[in-house]
């Protein structure tokens, strides 16, 4: 008869190899993984309905709402014409400001959100200039995943890290956002070096984006004025909730509630609308995960692993935080890292328990290896898979070992920049 640990075990592996393998889609993959946990004894239903992160999930049902209103008001047009204009269409200063675009709401939306939002608009300036897309549409995939590693709400491994951690919005903000802001830089200065001599445009082209009116893009001011109102109170909310004693998902979801209500008040279509633009297909694959993950925490098996990662560092915070820092970059490029990153923060806080003194570095390493690591291949994060396929749908395909040539060694340097960082700020 096989062990509760076997079992667990067995089923945790053969989720995450379907994962990978996608060949099955990720969301049944978690859903029928956790519910086998549960029909083998792993878990009882209680016990697995305590392990999910209910506080990640509003957070990321509140944002996706309020962006989702947001979307419908033409902001994202404007800021792209508008920072267009700003360089004046010059392609070169162009990259540098679609892709700090990108950023910027990245480390304020979610990555799959803001690409979705911004790449038509780089489509379209790009083919108004006659210059190639590519160089754009990469630089914006590494701005999404580094602008994603600067706040709270940015990506959702740092959504699980604070959640689980008890980490609020200003902690992200000190001791993430510097160091985005420097890789972010020298990712920009790389690429402006590869393709610099690529990108021009005539001074007629140029002309033209200068004549485009970036204020017409606004399809509904009335709406943009309440949704900025809201995405600002939200963001006070983040910033002073550990003072108010709220949650961040409390906070989310009041912005998103209040949004509606000052909107839709009584339009039925339109709040079905919203609703349905919510990623449930990612809501359910988080819920499923977390109870895997339980599942391994309750059979002592993220314990030994725990135990077994102390005895390979031989305790020393400075090995794990680097350890850390460099396995979760390398997995996260290849595989999903919210899997991943689900695994390690009870690893992590088991850690915690036999004796390591200080963990914070170890939940700055893992947020930085994460994240930063999507950049790593064309796989390695949502936003990438979702940029590939818009450009591949309008003929411009961004083929994986391309990407990955130049993407992975960009990748290893923001790596070994964080690791610098790590080991001056921390250890």
């Amino acid at each position: 008869m096989l062990s509760s640990t076997t079992v667990a075990v067995v089923i945790f592996v053969a989720a995450y190899a379907l994962i990978i393998s996608e060949k099955v889609h990720r969301t049944i993959v978690g859903i029928v993984g956790a519910m086998l946990m549960i029909f083998c004894g792993i878990l009882d239903q209680q016990t697995a309905i305590s392990h999910i992160d209910f506080n990640t999930l509003g957070l990321l049902i509140g944002m996706m709402c309020i962006v989702n209103i947001t979307s419908e008001t033409g902001l994202f047009n404007f800021l792209a014409i508008w920072s267009a204009k700003k360089v004046k269409a010059r392609p070169i200063a162009l990259l540098v400001a679609l892709s700090a675009l990108t950023m910027v709401c990245s480390a304020l939306l979610d990555n799959v959100t803001t690409v979705l939002l911004t790449v038509p608009i780089t489509f379209s300036i790009t083919a108004q200039l006659k210059v190639d897309v590519k160089p754009y549409l990469i630089s914006q995939i590494l701005a999404s995943n580094i602008g994603g590693t600067a706040t709270l709400i940015g990506d959702p491994p740092n959504i699980m890290i604070g959640s689980a951690v008890g980490l609020n919005f200003m902690d992200f903000i000190w001791n993430l956002t510097g160091i985005a802001i420097v890789i972010f830089i020298v990712t920009e200065l790389i690429l402006i070096a590869i393709y610099g001599k690529e990108l021009k445009s005539s001074p007629e082209l140029q002309a033209k984006i200068m004549r485009l009116n970036a204020k017409s893009q606004i399809a509904n001011p009335t709406l943009l004025k309440k949704c900025l109102t809201v995405i600002f109170l939200t963001i006070s909310l983040f910033v002073l909730h550990d003072k108010l004693g709220l949650q961040t998902a409390t906070a989310a979801l009041l912005g998103a509630g209040v949004l509606l209500l000052i909107t839709y008040t009584r339009n039925e279509t339109m709040i079905a609308k919203v609703l349905s633009k919510v990623e449930w297909t990612a809501i359910f694959f988080f819920a499923g995960l977390f109870v895997l993950v339980g599942a391994l925490v309750e059979t002592g098996v993220i314990k030994d692993l725990a135990a077994a990662g102390i005895a390979l560092t031989h305790g020393s915070t400075e090995a794990t935080a680097m350890l850390i820092l460099w396995m979760s970059a390398f997995a996260s490029a290849f595989i999903d890292n919210i899997p991943f990153v689900a695994t390690l923060i009870p690893l992590i806080q088991d850690m915690g328990a036999m004796g390591l003194q200080n963990l914070d570095p170890l939940w700055w390493s893992l947020s930085l290896g994460a994240c930063l690591g999507g950049n790593g291949t064309l796989i390695g994060a949502s936003a990438n898979v979702v940029v590939a396929s818009m450009a591949a749908q309008r003929g411009k395909q961004i083929s994986f070992l391309g990407f990955m040539k130049l993407a992975f060694p960009l990748m290893l340097l923001s790596i070994a920049i964080s690791s610098v960082y790590v080991w001056l700020r921390y250890l």
